[in-house]
């Protein structure tokens, strides 16, 4: 089955990056077709939304724009061109107003994704977008139109341009599986492997630790590997650690894994408390009062923290104040390893920025832009992922905006 009529640009891909770029289109007086391999749009947008949709943060553009690691440089001039405010008025207009947590972030008040992706749809609909699901992009035709594997069996498009916005490979059951990575790689596009990014990691517990205090969080700690710190917060789990403070530090971790020696995680269960003040308030207590006990009255240790530290140390936990001191400023914890990309937030790797020119089309295939998760970036969470993929949705449908008005 062949669609000979030709588009001005289709958007393959139906999340967030891939709606963002259908809407800029749109507004530049384009006809837009959006193709998705679900049977619905935005599976992943309504995911996000189960923790209340995190859009972006509140810090400052300065700081906003360093949580990106290797790919700073290049979503710099982006998250310039579409910032967090342009995305908190985006949001207003789509009658989701917006508002500032506690910890930065920025939340629509509905706490929700479904509404605004309800008003978001509409939009497009009434722009004249048109939208079609259960289309599985499968790369080229001979002739260069998109092939596309449906129900109803292939179908070909012909557009003036492109924009790809097909996801990383987390999560494969809401959409993205990364299995366009093939395609691109039989066009010679530079790509980076895929890897689970914002995910738990896997640590070696004794049985009886991983049952008993599965679901325990470590709530206020400070974790360091390698040379990487940072304060937040854990979640025990039956095989390992996640939560915030985990997901934040996943490229250190993956490094550490990587490397010559053991990965060793160091939880300093009191941050806010100096090693000789520790000291201190142990030396303190009835002379009866066993290790536990100290541990709980003296410094308000919880049950996971004190059985932390004796999974950690086991018969070389210290007993004098001084040595149990150090150890709570430093609980090690061997890490074996990083949970799948079925299990991550998100993916680092994808396809390489080498690869694609300032307007982010790629050098390979002219006329094909490419945005969100499917290229090499990676972000910890807080609103930094969302923002990057509006924002490369934003600069691929402007890139193609302006190179279908070079042609002639």
């Amino acid at each position: 089955m062949s669609d000979p009529k030709t588009l001005a640009v289709a958007v393959i891909g139906g999340g967030p990056a891939g709606l963002m770029a259908a809407e800029t289109l749109a507004a530049a007086g384009l006809s837009v077709a959006v193709y998705e391999r679900m049977p619905s749009l935005g599976r992943r947008f309504l995911m996000a939304g189960r923790g209340g949709l995190n859009l972006t943060h509140s810090e400052s553009l300065a700081a906003f724009k360093t949580r990106y690691g290797a790919a700073t440089a290049a979503l710099d001039p982006l998250i310039e061109a579409f910032t967090p405010e342009d995305l908190q008025a985006w949001a207003t207009a789509l009658g989701q107003e917006t508002f500032v947590g506690s910890s930065g972030r920025i939340f629509p008040r509905s706490l929700k994704a479904s509404p605004l992706l309800r008003a978001w749809i509409g939009r497009l609909g009434e722009a004249g977008v048109q939208f079609h699901t259960r289309h599985d992009w499968t790369g080229w035709a001979p002739d260069g139109g998109l092939t596309f594997a449906t129900p109803d069996g292939e179908v070909v498009a012909h557009p003036s341009a492109t924009v790809l916005a097909v996801g990383g490979a987390s999560w494969p059951r809401l959409g993205a599986n990364g299995a366009w990575a093939k395609t691109l790689a039989a066009e010679g596009v530079p790509l980076a492997a895929f890897a689970p990014a914002n995910v738990g990691a896997k640590a070696a517990w004794s049985a009886d630790f991983a049952v008993r205090f599965a679901g325990a969080p470590l709530k206020a700690v400070a974790l360091t590997i390698g040379e990487t710190t940072l304060r937040g917060e854990a979640l025990v789990t039956a095989y390992g650690l996640e939560g915030g403070g985990i997901y934040a530090l996943t490229p250190a971790i993956r490094s550490a894994l990587a490397g010559p020696e053991p990965a060793r995680l160091h939880i300093d269960l009191r941050p806010d408390m100096r090693r000789g003040d520790l000291a201190s308030r142990l030396i303190g207590g009835r002379s009866g009062d066993s290790l536990s006990n100290r541990l709980r009255k003296m410094l308000k240790l919880s049950p996971v923290e004190i059985a932390l530290l004796r999974e950690a140390f086991g018969a070389d936990l210290p007993r004098s104040p001084v040595g149990l001191a150090e150890a709570i400023k430093a609980v090690p914890v061997r890490l074996t390893g990083l949970m799948g990309l079925e299990r991550a937030i998100s993916s680092a790797g994808g396809l390489k920025f080498e690869g694609l020119d300032a307007r982010l089309m790629l050098q390979a295939r002219p006329g094909v832009f490419a945005a969100g998760e499917m290229l090499d970036w990676e972000a910890p969470t807080g609103g930094y992922l969302l923002q990057a993929s509006f924002a490369t949705g934003v600069a691929a449908a402007r890139g193609a905006i302006n190179w279908l008005a070079e042609r002639p």
